[in-house]
């Protein structure tokens, strides 16, 4: 025995509709048309649908095949919005003191309110505030900044690396970095970091102060310790990276990136490397911390840091031996 549906079908009814429906209203539509047309079977509309029966029979009390437009979403505004209690005397106290004071906040205006005899929270002097500006009771204040600004400075010769900028080989970007180090108290150093991104091989160096001058004195250090030639040198904005510096690269043809400003992660090799120096070297050294003997121990600690310590980024090589397995692969190509 057949059922026929006393209903018109949903695609049927669609094309006879003089609005359009939603998204949601349709697939509501198609429900009720598989619903009719499969023998007013609510469980198995549900499976086809993948609905749940308190949905369906939810809208299935609402629904008229006269008028589709009650499968359209209602209104979840409440019918009886609760009105506020504060009175208009209040809200013309606040935008007072709101005008006398326009930096401070709800909290603040709380406690002067209350100094007045009106005892409101701070969540009512807020809603206050907000209905307030919606009405445009209260106009912000516009700001004047006449803070002092740090300009940023156009270096001569420093730029940003390029997005193409090939790091194959060794040598392609060496990132190079201070760390402060406070032995003890009152003693402040400058540890300098040069750390190259693809065989991990650093070269160290520690002075009383960072500046231009012995960070370009640094570069002397690079080239009689670095095993490789270097290509480009990636720094932060820090006053020591430029100046001389910066003109002792240009003279030796080095390429130098320097990091958008609060950037840190883009140098995050010779950042992670401070932090393997200062928990390997310098908590565990028993070193009077006079610089020249510092200075030997550090070099000491940078020979077992690149021939001797396994680096797990390197398959637990160590960097020398990265480098000669390298060196075997150009000799067989």
């Amino acid at each position: 025995m057949k059922i026929k549906s006393a209903v018109v079908t949903g695609v049927n009814r669609l094309a006879k509709l003089n609005y359009e429906l939603s998204n949601e209203a349709t697939k509501r539509v198609k429900w009720f048309d598989y619903y009719y047309t499969h023998g007013c079977n609510a469980r198995l509309t549900c499976r086809y649908f993948g609905i749940s029966p308190q949905t369906f029979y939810r809208w299935k009390k609402r629904f008229n095949p006269s008028q589709l437009k009650c499968l359209e979403d209602r209104p979840r505004r409440p019918r009886r919005v609760r009105q506020p209690t504060y009175s208009t005397a209040l809200i013309e106290t606040v935008v007072k003191l709101r005008e006398a004071y326009p930096r401070w906040g709800k909290e603040k205006l709380a406690v002067l309110l209350l100094e007045l005899g009106c005892h409101v929270s701070a969540s009512t002097v807020g809603r206050i505030l907000h209905h307030a500006k919606e009405r445009g009771l209260i106009k912000e204040s516009v700001a004047n900044h006449i803070s002092a600004r740090k300009r940023a400075r156009n270096r001569p010769y420093a730029t940003r690396k390029p997005k193409d900028y090939p790091v194959n080989q060794v040598g392609d970007i060496v990132q190079l970095d201070t760390l402060d180090v406070r032995p003890l108290p009152g003693i402040l150093l400058k540890h300098f970091t040069a750390h190259d991104v693809i065989s991990k091989w650093n070269v160290l160096s520690v002075h009383y102060q960072a500046s231009s001058t012995t960070a370009s004195h640094f570069l002397d250090v690079l080239r009689d310790r670095m095993p490789f030639p270097i290509r480009a040198i990636q720094v932060d904005g820090g006053s020591e990276f430029e100046a001389v510096f910066e003109t002792e690269c240009k003279r030796r043809g080095i390429k130098l990136f320097v990091l958008p400003p609060r950037s840190p992660k883009l140098n995050g090799g010779v950042e992670r490397a401070h932090r393997t120096h200062t928990e390997e070297f310098y908590e565990v050294t028993d070193c009077s911390f006079d610089l020249a003997e510092l200075r030997q121990e550090l070099l000491n600690w940078e020979i077992t840091y690149n021939t001797i310590r396994p680096h797990q980024s390197l398959g637990y090589l160590t960097p020398q031996q990265f480098l000669e397995r390298k060196q075997k692969e150009v000799r067989c190509h």
